[in-house]
């Protein structure tokens, strides 16, 4: 048993995907692997993703210590990045897993076609 912010888990892998779980969150993570990204950014290279949907999982995902959040102020616009931190970058063996299982998906199984 795990427990995290009062929350218990059963076991290790759903300690795993509390973090990475859901529709969006490993997708995010997987466009933050090259470096820090500006919000924007990331919003174009997921274009199905609503902004609201993007905003709370970049929220949640700082909580829990996977992204930092840094903002520029030294000049206007005021910019804001995201980034992996030590602790995100320790998901990047399962994130690479899960991307190499997707591009080998497609020809194993009938279901998927690749547009």
């Amino acid at each position: 048993m795990y427990t995290i912010d009062n929350k218990s888990y059963p076991c290790c892998t759903s300690v795993t995907m509390k973090f990475i779980g859901g529709k969006w969150k490993a997708v995010i993570l997987h466009h933050l692997i090259e470096g820090a990204k500006r919000y924007n950014e990331i919003r174009k290279s997921i274009p199905t993703i609503t902004e609201r949907t993007l905003s709370l999982q970049l929220k949640q995902m700082e909580e829990d210590g996977i992204i930092d959040r840094i903002v520029f102020t030294e000049k206007p616009p005021l910019v804001v990045e995201y980034e992996l931190t030590d602790f995100g970058r320790t998901l990047l063996p399962v994130l690479e897993a899960i991307t190499k299982w997707g591009q080998q998906a497609p020809v194993i199984s009938k279901k998927i076609i690749r547009n």
